[in-house]
Protein backbone atom coordinates (compact mmCIF):
# COMPACT_ATOMS: atom_id res chain seq x y z
CA UNK A 1 0.00 0.00 0.00
CA UNK A 2 1.55 3.72 -0.62
CA UNK A 3 2.30 5.65 2.13
CA UNK A 4 -0.09 8.21 0.96
CA UNK A 5 -2.96 5.99 0.67
CA UNK A 6 -2.13 4.06 4.41
CA UNK A 7 -4.89 3.78 6.68
CA UNK A 8 -4.14 6.28 9.66
CA UNK A 9 -5.31 5.71 13.25
CA UNK A 10 -7.06 8.45 14.88
CA UNK A 11 -5.34 10.94 16.96
CA UNK A 12 -6.89 9.50 20.03
CA UNK A 13 -5.58 6.38 19.18
CA UNK A 14 -2.29 7.13 18.64
CA UNK A 15 -1.82 9.15 21.63
CA UNK A 16 -2.74 5.82 24.09
CA UNK A 17 -0.33 4.13 21.60
CA UNK A 18 2.39 6.31 22.75
CA UNK A 19 0.87 6.30 26.47
CA UNK A 20 1.08 2.27 26.08
CA UNK A 21 4.80 2.53 25.22
CA UNK A 22 5.87 4.29 27.81
CA UNK A 23 6.28 8.10 25.85
CA UNK A 24 4.42 9.44 28.59
CA UNK A 25 7.02 8.69 31.41
CA UNK A 26 9.80 9.45 28.83
CA UNK A 27 8.50 12.67 28.02
CA UNK A 28 7.56 13.75 31.29
CA UNK A 29 3.94 14.42 30.48
CA UNK A 30 1.21 12.72 32.02
CA UNK A 31 -0.75 10.81 30.32
CA UNK A 32 -3.50 12.83 30.46
CA UNK A 33 -2.15 15.56 29.33
CA UNK A 34 -1.01 13.94 26.06
CA UNK A 35 -4.65 12.46 26.10
CA UNK A 36 -6.01 15.92 26.23
CA UNK A 37 -3.64 17.42 23.46
CA UNK A 38 -4.97 14.96 21.36
CA UNK A 39 -8.59 15.42 21.95
CA UNK A 40 -7.84 19.39 20.77
CA UNK A 41 -5.94 18.43 17.99
CA UNK A 42 -7.67 19.93 14.75
CA UNK A 43 -7.50 17.20 12.07
CA UNK A 44 -6.18 18.10 9.04
CA UNK A 45 -9.40 17.11 6.22
CA UNK A 46 -7.03 14.44 4.73
CA UNK A 47 -7.09 12.93 7.65
CA UNK A 48 -3.37 11.66 7.24
CA UNK A 49 -1.83 13.37 10.66
CA UNK A 50 1.08 12.19 12.84
CA UNK A 51 1.02 13.03 16.42
CA UNK A 52 4.38 13.83 17.26
CA UNK A 53 6.10 15.09 20.91
CA UNK A 54 8.99 17.34 19.87
CA UNK A 55 12.73 16.41 20.67
CA UNK A 56 13.30 18.48 23.73
CA UNK A 57 10.87 16.05 25.30
CA UNK A 58 10.93 12.49 24.00
CA UNK A 59 14.88 12.27 21.89
CA UNK A 60 15.09 10.04 19.77
CA UNK A 61 17.78 8.51 21.25
CA UNK A 62 15.18 6.94 23.84
CA UNK A 63 12.72 6.39 21.27
CA UNK A 64 14.44 3.88 18.86
CA UNK A 65 14.67 1.06 21.83
CA UNK A 66 10.49 1.45 21.25
CA UNK A 67 10.61 0.59 17.45
CA UNK A 68 9.83 -3.28 16.69
CA UNK A 69 10.81 -5.45 13.66
CA UNK A 70 10.13 -8.69 13.29
CA UNK A 71 10.13 -8.96 17.03
CA UNK A 72 13.34 -7.09 17.36
CA UNK A 73 13.75 -3.43 19.48
CA UNK A 74 15.54 -0.69 17.35
CA UNK A 75 18.65 0.80 18.11
CA UNK A 76 20.92 3.28 17.64
CA UNK A 77 24.70 2.40 15.81
CA UNK A 78 27.54 2.92 17.70
CA UNK A 79 29.24 5.36 15.82
CA UNK A 80 26.23 7.71 16.30
CA UNK A 81 26.53 8.47 20.13
CA UNK A 82 25.21 11.96 19.43
CA UNK A 83 21.89 11.49 18.16
CA UNK A 84 20.41 13.88 19.99
CA UNK A 85 22.73 16.59 18.67
CA UNK A 86 21.06 16.41 15.24
CA UNK A 87 18.86 19.12 15.32
CA UNK A 88 16.32 20.64 12.32
CA UNK A 89 17.92 22.41 9.27
CA UNK A 90 17.63 25.58 8.67
CA UNK A 91 14.05 26.57 6.89
CA UNK A 92 12.24 23.41 9.06
CA UNK A 93 10.02 24.75 11.70
CA UNK A 94 9.05 22.49 14.30
CA UNK A 95 6.48 23.89 16.54
CA UNK A 96 7.34 24.54 20.22
CA UNK A 97 4.18 23.13 21.91
CA UNK A 98 4.50 20.50 23.66
CA UNK A 99 3.09 18.21 21.01
CA UNK A 100 2.14 18.88 17.22
CA UNK A 101 0.70 16.91 13.98
CA UNK A 102 3.03 16.61 10.97
CA UNK A 103 0.22 15.09 7.96
CA UNK A 104 0.58 14.66 4.61
CA UNK A 105 3.45 11.94 4.89
CA UNK A 106 5.59 10.31 2.40
CA UNK A 107 7.92 7.22 2.69
CA UNK A 108 9.72 8.98 -0.91
CA UNK A 109 10.61 5.60 -1.93
CA UNK A 110 10.74 7.60 -5.80
CA UNK A 111 13.71 8.99 -4.56
CA UNK A 112 15.53 6.14 -4.03
CA UNK A 113 19.36 5.76 -4.82
CA UNK A 114 19.17 9.78 -4.60
CA UNK A 115 21.87 11.63 -2.08
CA UNK A 116 20.50 13.62 0.62
CA UNK A 117 22.75 16.50 -1.12
CA UNK A 118 20.06 15.49 -4.12
CA UNK A 119 17.25 15.18 -2.37
CA UNK A 120 16.08 18.17 0.01
CA UNK A 121 15.98 21.13 -3.03
CA UNK A 122 13.72 18.19 -4.75
CA UNK A 123 11.67 17.62 -1.62
CA UNK A 124 11.57 21.95 -0.35
CA UNK A 125 10.73 22.24 -4.14
CA UNK A 126 7.49 20.55 -3.93
CA UNK A 127 6.29 22.48 -1.50
CA UNK A 128 7.16 19.70 1.12
CA UNK A 129 9.17 19.48 4.28
CA UNK A 130 11.94 16.71 5.07
CA UNK A 131 11.17 14.63 8.15
CA UNK A 132 13.23 14.82 11.52
CA UNK A 133 14.44 11.60 12.49
CA UNK A 134 12.33 12.19 16.10
CA UNK A 135 9.11 12.64 13.25
CA UNK A 136 10.64 9.28 11.46
CA UNK A 137 10.36 7.25 14.65
CA UNK A 138 6.99 8.28 16.20
CA UNK A 139 5.45 7.73 12.25
CA UNK A 140 7.03 4.21 12.54
CA UNK A 141 5.66 3.78 16.08
CA UNK A 142 2.55 4.22 15.21
CA UNK A 143 2.83 2.29 11.77
CA UNK A 144 5.62 -0.47 11.98
CA UNK A 145 4.93 -1.91 8.43
CA UNK A 146 5.97 1.57 6.92
CA UNK A 147 9.45 0.00 7.28
CA UNK A 148 10.36 -2.58 4.75
CA UNK A 149 13.22 -4.16 3.71
CA UNK A 150 14.76 -2.37 0.30
CA UNK A 151 12.23 0.13 1.12
CA UNK A 152 13.52 2.69 4.45
CA UNK A 153 14.08 6.14 4.57
CA UNK A 154 16.28 8.97 5.56
CA UNK A 155 14.92 11.40 7.71
CA UNK A 156 17.46 14.49 6.76
CA UNK A 157 15.63 17.42 8.22
CA UNK A 158 17.97 16.44 11.14
CA UNK A 159 21.40 17.69 10.87
CA UNK A 160 24.32 18.61 13.61
CA UNK A 161 26.74 21.67 13.19
CA UNK A 162 29.84 20.97 14.29
CA UNK A 163 32.31 23.62 16.21
CA UNK A 164 32.72 25.59 13.58
CA UNK A 165 29.19 25.87 12.33
CA UNK A 166 29.42 23.69 9.51
CA UNK A 167 27.05 20.95 8.92
CA UNK A 168 28.21 17.51 9.76
CA UNK A 169 27.96 15.52 6.89
CA UNK A 170 26.21 12.86 8.11
CA UNK A 171 22.56 12.67 7.77
CA UNK A 172 20.47 10.28 9.93
CA UNK A 173 18.41 7.65 8.20
CA UNK A 174 16.02 4.12 9.24
CA UNK A 175 16.79 1.32 7.91
CA UNK A 176 16.36 -2.34 8.61
CA UNK A 177 19.57 -4.16 10.26
CA UNK A 178 21.23 -7.23 8.56
CA UNK A 179 23.21 -8.15 11.59
CA UNK A 180 26.19 -7.53 10.34
CA UNK A 181 29.39 -5.60 11.12
CA UNK A 182 29.11 -4.12 14.75
CA UNK A 183 25.80 -4.15 14.94
CA UNK A 184 26.21 -7.70 15.69
CA UNK A 185 24.14 -10.38 14.85
CA UNK A 186 21.34 -10.66 17.63
CA UNK A 187 20.09 -6.82 15.78
CA UNK A 188 19.03 -8.80 12.52
CA UNK A 189 16.03 -7.53 11.27
CA UNK A 190 16.16 -5.05 14.01
CA UNK A 191 15.52 -1.36 13.12
CA UNK A 192 17.94 0.49 12.76
CA UNK A 193 18.65 4.22 13.40
CA UNK A 194 21.72 4.76 11.27
CA UNK A 195 23.36 7.47 9.35
CA UNK A 196 24.72 8.16 6.00
CA UNK A 197 27.17 10.27 4.21
CA UNK A 198 25.08 13.61 2.71
CA UNK A 199 26.83 12.87 -0.97
CA UNK A 200 26.15 9.32 -1.25
CA UNK A 201 23.29 7.18 -2.44
CA UNK A 202 21.68 4.04 -1.25
CA UNK A 203 19.27 1.89 -3.46
CA UNK A 204 17.32 1.03 -0.17
CA UNK A 205 16.81 4.81 1.12
CA UNK A 206 14.02 7.27 0.26
CA UNK A 207 13.37 9.81 1.85
CA UNK A 208 10.78 10.77 4.21
CA UNK A 209 9.08 14.45 4.00
CA UNK A 210 5.63 15.76 4.87
CA UNK A 211 2.95 18.48 3.77
CA UNK A 212 3.81 20.42 6.65
CA UNK A 213 3.26 20.52 10.42
CA UNK A 214 0.27 21.92 12.83
CA UNK A 215 1.00 22.82 16.56
CA UNK A 216 -1.11 21.55 19.43
CA UNK A 217 -0.54 21.68 23.16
Amino acid sequence: MSTSTRTWPSIAAQAERLIELGVDRISGLPADEIRRMAAGSAVPDTGDALLVLPAKLAPASLLAPLLRHGGKPGFVVVDMPDLDDFLPIEGVTVPGTAGYLVHGLERGDEMANWSPDEALPAITGAGRTPLTVVEGIHWLLQQPDVLERNHCFMTIASRKRTAKGKLDTRTPAIWISNGTGRDGKATRNAPKIGWCWAGNRHTWLGFASAAGRLPIG
